[in-house]
């Protein structure tokens, strides 16, 4: 069957289904037995890796520019035309597989959710899985539109982010209210996508015979590791044990900056006035110097960087119509990962291209593995992968090892990020704890009034320590602002328990890097080839939501920042 197939996917691309569908017909009519099962399945994981490949380079053409037409419409095509069809076609196939009773060699993870994903599948849902997809491409539009004009030019707001970290207080704030005014002039386009959001998710829970939305979700998501009910646990154990040590991360910000209240404009300045850090001017200097890091972590893992490199398959310039965010995917079909973000040469972009690196270092290592169905890695874990990247490069961040700062500020952006992983918690907890009440009041919250009054209820049960005096509407938007409760429904909870997996595999590293680095590699060789305790457990990690291993990383955190403070 391969030769079929054409050797470049860009071929591929343009073929209608009436080209792909007697390919599936083909699998479909195959008798399949102990003998052929393996060959089966490996023509059956390429031409999903053909269509996967598709659609994520349809999808990465509409957010490196979100005003291209041709792109939008070439994508939208796909989703009508081919996504659904293939689909059904592939539920066929997962249906003869699971009907057939062979078990074939390093498959019981695939087959677990290839039988969650028949239970859950209905015909009439794609259609309105398509529709969906659509409804993502209209947010990136809203917030890839969203431009102000500074010191006389129209620059979007991620480029507004530099102003944040300046001395000046005034300017700070200003510029925080321009841009908050021009989120706030979107307030009812997106409140108008969000009621279409939670019509079609009504619709496709009720289609599949749910209850409720939130039971379809996680079913969806494979997460047979652990419940509702121990993801409420991890935001309590937060409340517990990260929110009192936010809070004197924010009071000692608070105190050095020498200021009455501590304000949303007041958080990425250097609390002691120091000038930005300013890691990089081009992007090529943020590429060569993050190759460097990654070859002094692993020589393996700064060669697969490199090869992104030579492949043009990197995005990481900000720019006027540009998708907001960060992202890395997979072209599946060429075994290659892609890089998209938005860098305008602060800290964060360098901690950015690290996180986005651990998950194409993913994608890279799990490439040995034969067939797509091994390659669908839980987040929690695929989220360890970036999250660790960042903290196991950490020591290589100075000029001397070929990085980007000398020692002191190289000391003070670990401190930066290390506080700002501590911050993230509550935040997280703050996120995944909306999109509970959501599902759980979902006419309720169908009315994104009542979602603002919720997002402002949890905010200021977590996020204690920051004045929002006088700010109420931006505060009770805040919702708006994250795009993974529009796109991507309770994916947010994987980079909390993510973050505590990478801080103790990061503890590991303090004792013996090698060694540390070793098991997190081998870890990402596995792919979603076992359980999620398994994934941790391999890296040399617990998966847990218990406040006891909570308080253990903060521990550590709070300690390395009290050294690297000596330094800076």
């Amino acid at each position: 069957m391969n030769p079929i197939l054409p050797k470049d996917i860009h071929q591929f691309m343009d073929w209608p289904w009436s080209k792909i569908e007697p390919l599936f017909q083909e699998l479909n009519n195959r008798p399949i037995d102990d003998s052929n099962v393996g060959a089966w399945l490996g023509d059956w994981s390429r031409l999903d890796e053909y269509i996967a490949e598709t659609f994520n380079r349809l999808y990465v053409a509409t957010s490196v520019d979100t005003t291209d037409k041709a792109a939008e419409q070439r994508y939208a095509t796909f989703l009508d035309d081919i996504f659904p069809k293939a689909e059904a076609a592939d539920q066929r196939l997962k249906e003869k597989l699971l009907s057939s009773n062979l078990e074939p060699t390093n498959f019981e993870v695939p087959l677990r959710n290839m039988r969650a994903e028949t239970e859950l599948f209905r015909e009439k849902n794609l259609p309105l899985k398509s529709e969906e997809f659509k409804l993502s491409t209209q947010y990136d539009k809203i917030i890839g539109a969203q431009t102000i004009t500074w010191e006389g030019k129209e620059i979007t707001l991620e480029q507004l982010k530099p102003v944040y970290q300046d001395t000046d207080r005034s300017k700070r704030e200003s510029g925080w209210r321009l841009a908050s005014e021009r989120q706030l002039a979107d307030r009812e386009a997106i409140n108008e996508l969000w009621v279409k959001y939670m019509d079609l998710r009504r619709k496709m829970a009720s289609n599949a015979d749910f209850p409720e939305y939130r039971s379809y979700r996680w079913k969806q998501f494979h997460r047979f590791d652990y419940s509702p009910q121990d993801a409420k646990q991890f935001d309590q154990a937060i409340e517990e044990v990260v929110v009192p040590v936010a809070q004197r991360i924010y009071e000692k910000r608070l105190q050095r900056l020498g200021v009455e209240s501590l304000r949303p404009w007041d958080l990425d300045v250097d609390p002691l006035s120091r000038p930005p850090l300013r890691p990089f001017e081009q992007i090529e200097e943020l590429e060569s110097k993050s190759s460097n890091i990654f070859h002094n972590v692993d020589p393996q893992l700064g060669e697969y960087f490199d090869i992104m490199r030579q492949d043009d398959l990197l995005d990481l310039d900000n720019r006027k119509g540009k998708a907001p965010g960060g992202y890395c995917t997979d072209f599946t079909a060429i075994r290659r990962p892609f890089i998209f973000m938005n860098a305008v040469g602060i800290h964060d972009d360098v901690q950015t291209l690290l996180h986005e690196g651990g998950h194409a270092f993913h994608v890279f290592e799990s490439a040995v593995l034969p067939y797509i169905h091994q390659m669908h890695v839980g987040m929690e874990f695929a989220e360890v992968a970036s999250m660790a990247m960042e903290l196991l490069s950490a020591p290589y961040l100075t000029q001397e090892q070929g990085g980007f700062y000398t020692p002191e500020d190289a000391a003070r952006a670990r401190i930066e990020h290390l506080e700002f992983s501590i911050r993230f918690w509550p935040y997280m907890a703050v996120v995944d704890s909306f999109q509970h009440w959501v599902y759980e009041n979902h006419a309720q919250a169908s009315n994104p009034d009542n979602c603002d009054l919720k997002w402002a209820e949890l905010w200021d049960r977590f996020m204690i320590g920051v004045d929002w005096g006088g700010l109420d509407e931006e505060k009770v938007t805040g919702w708006h602002r994250k795009l993974h409760i529009h796109q991507v429904p309770f994916y947010y909870i994987e980079y909390g328990l993510a973050q505590l997996g990478a801080m103790q595999i990061w503890r590991n590293a303090r004792r013996d890097q090698a060694q540390a680095v070793s098991d997190y590699r081998k870890s990402l060789a596995l792919g979603g080839n076992a359980p999620l305790p398994e994934l941790f457990a391999s890296a040399g990690a617990k998966f847990s939501f218990d406040a006891g291993t909570l308080r253990q990383a903060c521990e550590l955190a709070e300690g390395t920042i009290r050294e690297l403070e000596s330094i800076s």
